[in-house]
């Protein structure tokens, strides 16, 4: 059945799935419309150059999503559509185990078992799972898969996380409006709100580094980081330490502290030290951007954050154009 008649679109779902990994649906609804809105059809955003999909994604983090968004686009414009079983699912790029059940269940009605944190905390409760996560998950799993219907899986899939971001959240479920209130071990015991138990948390490991905001008149000095490794791809400011780079200034020139801004990453809390300079001489790294031309939305976070230390006074103002709100990234 086409998408459209009865079945959701597996473009926009497959874009949603991607874009809500490790990420609130509040930060992701305005950067899901306008993606949408540039790229209507998984063919559009195929034929989309690079730099813009980084450049729109900015702000959203896990910059490798973006690359594998292309990537993934480019690999079913030349199919020519999605495909529609799980195995074909995930053997498209960026495409793992839950997104390929998920777009299964969704988008082709498929009896997929579709587990995510939300679905983890629902079974958790339902069945009164002691065990911690993660090493609860395969458990979690095989109790997903036996109660996964037939009939109509993808509502089904969609209930199951809705409930548990409405109604069995993490602090202070509302139990008392839960429509399967009367199947929840956890809720007969009262441990409820204490589930899913989870492994205490290793403390963050702390990482330096220095970045380079040079301007040379009215432009600014920018680069594209490489594709492979934090930030891939994306534009940025010169910098070394932080990444496992030992890289020296862009340029050689009167370099002044202006301060260090804090930043945290899935794996690691970064303190980056913001440098500054009017270059004299052609950098060695980089390009130099007009400042007219410069908008600092499309940096991600991180570079955002060094950028509000060494942003020009009025007379050398960024570009207020906008690419929609942005959301610090993680």
């Amino acid at each position: 059945m086409p998408p459209g008649q009865g079945r959701a679109d597996p473009y926009r779902v497959w874009l949603s799935e991607v874009m809500l990994q490790q990420t609130t649906v509040v930060a992701v609804k305005s950067y899901f419309e306008r993606f949408t809105q540039l790229w209507p059809t998984v063919q559009d955003l195929a034929a989309a150059p690079d730099d813009q999909v980084m450049a729109e994604w900015a702000g959203l983090g896990y910059y490798a999503r973006a690359r594998n968004l292309v990537a993934c686009a480019r690999a079913v414009a030349a199919l020519g559509q999605f495909p529609d079983t799980r195995e074909g699912l995930a053997a498209l790029p960026g495409i793992g185990p839950y997104t390929s059940a998920a777009i299964g269940a969704i988008a082709f009605d498929r009896p997929e078992t579709v587990v995510d944190g939300n679905v983890e905390r629902v079974i958790s409760r339902l069945h009164a799972l002691e065990e911690p996560l993660p090493a609860s998950k395969p458990e979690i799993y095989r109790l997903a898969a036996a109660q996964t219907p037939t009939l109509r899986p993808g509502d089904y899939a969609q209930a199951m996380m809705d409930l548990g971001a409405t109604i069995c959240t993490p602090r202070s479920p509302a139990c008392g409006i839960c429509p399967v209130i009367e199947f929840c071990q956890a809720r007969r015991l009262g441990i409820a709100a204490e589930l899913p138990r989870k492994m205490p948390k290793k403390a963050k490991p702390q990482r330096q580094g220095t970045v380079w905001i040079g301007f040379s008149g009215s432009s600014v000095l920018v680069e594209t980081r490489p594709d492979k490794g934090l930030l891939g791809g994306t534009l940025a400011f010169p910098s070394a330490g932080w990444d496992g780079s030992d890289l020296p200034p862009p340029a050689l020139a009167d370099w002044h502290e202006l301060g260090l801004v804090r930043h945290v990453f899935t794996h690691f809390a970064l303190d980056l030290t913001v440098m500054t300079a009017e270059l004299t001489l052609p950098p060695e790294r980089g390009r130099l951007v007009p400042l007219g031309e410069f908008s600092a939305t499309a940096l991600p976070g991180l570079m955002r954050k060094a950028w509000a230390l060494a942003r020009p006074n009025p007379a050398r103002p960024a570009t207020t154009r906008r690419h929609g709100k942005p959301t610090s990234e993680t």
